[in-house]
């Protein structure tokens, strides 16, 4: 993914009360664990059809961004900043749902 996915992520476990140094551990273990399974999903993929993969992946995504990071996106104060916060995340989700649409075979 890239280097502003891996620092979001050690600063969301830092953030979560993790040590610097456990946090970075964690992060470099899940990089590790993700380049792992690429390649091999890369290496099965004349032999097996992987195409299932897409869907369980998004939907752990969606799992993870539901029960995770936004409970924590409507903790402020603010009334305000919390329904901007709301209305990016269905924002961000309406692009994606128009850029599906768009580029249909």
């Amino acid at each position: 993914m890239g280097v502003p996915q891996e620092l979001g992520g050690l600063d969301v476990l830092i953030h979560g009360g993790w040590s610097k140094w456990r946090a970075l551990l964690l992060n470099l273990g899940s990089a590790s664990a993700f380049l792992l399974s690429g390649l091999v999903a890369y290496a099965v993929c004349g032999w097996i059809d992987v195409g299932f993969l897409v869907p369980f992946v998004a939907s752990n995504l969606i799992y993870i961004g539901a029960s995770d990071l936004v409970p924590a996106v409507n903790k402020h104060h603010d009334i305000g900043v919390n329904v901007l916060r709301s209305g990016s995340v269905v924002a961000g989700i309406a692009l994606l749902r128009a850029i599906r649409v768009a580029h249909r075979p």
